[in-house]
Parts: structure tokens; sequence; C-alpha cells
């Protein structure tokens, strides 16, 4: 594994053409996707400022160009018609070449218009010439252009009383409401994980502390929340946030978590009341960061897109100097006392041509490197091997006991292993018997949606050439479609 220095990592961008060579080679990855969002050089992590504008949706994600390294971090800007097939605008943001507040980068944030402009609001990490820490949360106008003008003074800096962890402010805007709300994630100088409130009647001007957010019986819940964000659905407020170096029971050796708590917000005495636990948002390997849409105008559903990929881990791709995705989006419901996730319907687009699942002598069959398959389950056992070997051996698995109601994914299979003290297998207690899974097969990644959305599965894989077949065992009726690209590798910065 490549080790590299500061210099390296915090290199500033000058000219596209430095990392064209680096396009050029990343482009002929057997594992760039075909229908997922993908870092167009270097590093992608947390999606960023998801929103709808001007007719069309807009997304950044996190972007260091130079290799898979977390080091200097711009935004990056896409956008889309239908959330579904996707155009690269290039750079957004550029963090400053100097000693401004962004020096060392422009962290995450989010993004909301007001009037015919969109703002974006993101953490400034600066460093000083000693290399500590000071986190600003700046604003930057995007103008019609796709360039940024940047407040020239942070809306404020760090609040004294907790640490320089402090990032990531989400707006929220409340129906019928003249204060706007803004929460970030943070920890306290005791090291356990919190969110801070800052409140303005002005979206751009007037922002003052207002007080941290209290979560009761969640007080020493992790050392650090990342990506807060408190939605309304379906009448319920959810709590979304990511907790920091924490173990989890059945998240293996899992120290970030990406999760939600159902309950009631008090915005007057800023206390988020819990109605029951922690829930992950994701049971799979590799999903972090979510991020929803900021504006959308629906109280039944949000519509939700996270980073595939974790803190503190490699990938394969790693050795070819790029790395980080996309999930696909997610619509979220509230049924009962858990959010439900499921694709979004405008999904159905990318399906190119139905095909047939004729086995070979060992009962496998050839899957597309992009695919979609649709399974309907009656009572009983089921077992899928997917990207497997010709004899269905091997792969990624997905085994449902009946017995016990229990659905358990395992990639110990796979010829390519990688974080191996994250753990191997991921399972899910079902409220009811297993009867439909959709999956969604990418060049190096899988998600798999379990009784339309009452579990979600995501999970990077990396298949050799010998790894693609599927083989299913149990009362299932399957259907599998190839699906067409909706992204393009496109030299774009």
């Amino acid at each position: 594994m490549r080790e590299w220095t500061r210099e390296e990592r915090y290199r500033y961008l000058r000219d596209p053409q430095e990392v064209y060579p680096l396009f050029e080679r990343i482009s002929q990855s057997s594992y760039r996707q075909l229908f997922h969002n993908q870092a167009v050089t270097g590093l992608m992590n947390d999606p960023n400022g998801f929103v709808w504008h001007d007719n069309r949706w807009h997304l950044f994600y996190q972007w260091c160009p130079w290799g898979a390294v977390h080091g200097l971090k711009y935004w990056y800007h896409i956008v889309s018609k239908d959330l579904v097939t996707w155009k690269n605008l290039g750079i957004c943001l550029i963090p400053d070449d100097g000693d401004g507040y962004d020096n060392k980068g422009a962290y995450s944030g989010s993004a909301f218009p007001i009037g015919d402009k969109m703002y974006l609001y993101y953490t400034g990490n600066h460093r000083d010439a000693d290399w500590t820490r000071h986190a600003y949360t700046c604003l930057a106008r995007l103008g019609d252009d796709g360039w940024t003008e940047k407040y020239p003074l942070p809306l404020f800096g760090a609040n004294p009383n907790y640490t320089e962890h402090q990032r990531d402010p989400k707006i929220i805007c409340l129906p019928g409401s003249d204060t706007y709300y803004m929460i970030i994630g943070a920890q306290t100088k005791e090291k356990t994980g919190c969110a801070l409130i800052y409140a303005s009647e002005d979206l751009q001007h007037g922002w003052t502390f207002a007080g941290e957010l209290k979560v009761p019986g969640f007080e020493h819940f992790g050392d650090m929340w990342e990506c807060p964000s408190i939605e309304h659905i379906g009448g319920k407020d959810v709590f979304l946030f990511c907790p920091q170096h924490m173990s989890l029971p059945g998240r293996g050796g899992s120290q970030n978590h990406n999760g939600y708590i159902l309950g009631s917000m008090d915005w007057d005495t800023l206390t988020f009341t819990p109605d029951g636990q922690f829930h992950v948002l994701d049971f799979g390997f590799d999903s972090y960061a979510a991020a929803c849409a900021n504006n959308l105008q629906d109280a039944d559903k949000a519509i939700l897109i996270a980073w595939m990929g974790l803190p503190d881990v490699s990938y394969p791709t790693d050795e070819e100097d790029w790395a980080g995705c996309l999930t696909l989006p997610r619509e979220l419901t509230v049924r009962g006392r858990r959010l439900i996730q499921q694709p979004l319907p405008e999904l159905k687009k990318l399906r190119d041509e139905r095909v047939e699942t004729a086995t070979n002598e060992a009962g496998a069959f050839r899957l597309p490197e992009a695919a979609e398959l649709e399974l309907d389950c009656r009572p009983g056992d089921v077992h899928l091997s997917l990207l497997a070997d010709e004899a269905g051996e091997g792969g990624i698995t997905i085994d449902y006991k009946e017995e016990t109601r229990e659905i358990l994914v395992d990639r110990s299979g796979m010829k390519t292993r990688f974080n191996l003290s994250e753990g191997d297998s991921r399972m899910r207690p079902l409220e009811s018997s297993l009867f439909h899974l959709r999956i969604f097969v990418d060049r190096s990644s899988i998600e798999i949606f379990v009784n339309d959305g009452d579990a979600v599965f995501t999970s990077r894989v990396f298949p050799t050439k010998e790894e693609h077949f599927a083989k299913i065992t149990g009362d299932t009726f399957i259907r599998m479609w190839t699906l067409k690209p909706a992204v393009k590798d496109q030299f774009l910065i």
C-alpha cells in the first residue's frame, strides 16, 4: 500500500492536465461502475448539497484528485433530471490556496435555494502553520455559470466549548417558521459525540449558537457524530447521524456507523425525544454519510443517497489510485417504528433487456456485469450465490432461514477479500417471512433490497473474471434485466 506524504495529500490542483494521465489509466479499470456515480479521479467520499434547483437535481461530492487518499478536499458537482442518469459539471468549491478559512479543504455540508440562487453551506478546514485545526462554517453562492462566489468571512467559527471536530452543516427549514436552523456534527471536550444547533432568521447572515441537541439516552454514544440531519417523514421526526468509534452488535469489527432514531423534535428546547432505539440505516458492509435531498416538497417521504464506503478502511481499487462511489438514490418512508428504503421508481428506466436465467450443469447461470434481479419468494429457506464461479461456488451469498426469519449476507466466498477486520457477514432478523428480493449488481457493488425495503444490504465487491455466475436454491420466481449505463467516465474538472 502506498504511503502518502502530507505534501502529496494536500497538493493544490492548478491545472486539470495534472490528473489527466490518472483519469486515462483508471478509466480502463474493470471495476469502474456503469450506473453508480464514482470519483472522476482519486477519491470520492461524502455526498453533499443534495437539492432540487433550476429544474434539476444537484449533488456534490467530496473529492481528492490525486489518489485513493483523504487529503485536500474539493466539492465536485453533478446534476440529473431524473436521479437516474447523471452529468458531470466539474469542480464547484475550491479550497483557498493560501491562509484562508478553508485552506486545507472544503469539507461536507448542504445546499439551499434562496430565490433563483443556490447557496452552499460547508465546513472550511483550516490548518495553521503548526497544523492546528480550526473549523469554520462557510457560505458560497453558486452562479449561473457553475462557479461559486465565496463569502469573504465565515458565518461563524468553532464553538470553543467543544473540540475542533465540528463539521457537516445541514440547513433545516421548518414549514411556517421564520427561523432557520443549522445542525452540525461535533464532539464534546469529554470526547463524546453530539450535535450543535445554530439559528437565524436570515439564511445568509446572523447565525447564532442556539445550543447542543439533547437526545435522552444517547449522551455517551460514540465519540463523534458526523453528518447529522433531522428529517420529518410521514408524521415522524427522524434523526440521522453517523456515530464514530464504537461497536454495535452484529456489525463485526466496524467502528463507524450510519443510522437513525425515530422520535419527536422540540425546537424550543432543542430536544429530540427518541421513540425506540438506534437503528442501522443499511445492514451491508459499505454505507456511510447518508444525505437527504434538502427541499423535497413531500411530507410522506425523503430521498437519500449515501457514500458507498467507510472511513478508516481501504479498498482494492486503492492500488489503482481511485476509490469511492455513491449508492443508488432511495425513497424513505416510515413503516411502524422503522424507516423503509426502496429503490426510486424511476430506476426502472435503467432496464435494458429481460434476460433468461438458463442454468448450466451445476445449476448456475451467467450474471451480467450490470444487472437487476427481482425474486418473489415462497415460504421456506432460500440461498443465493452471486458473483460465484461457473460451478455456482463462492461469491457473495444471501441465506434466509425460515425457522428464525433471519437473512444473512456473507462475502467471505469472494476471491478478492478486503477489510477483514470489519467482518465478512451481516445478519438481519425480518419482521415477516422473506417474500421479495430486489438486487442491483454493478461492476464493483451490490445493493440488496429485502421485503420491499424492510432491510437493505449495500456492499462493495470486486469480482475476478471467473466470478460472474449466480445460483439459487429455494422456491423462488426470478426475473433479471441487463441495465443501461447511467454515468459516463467523462474528464471534466
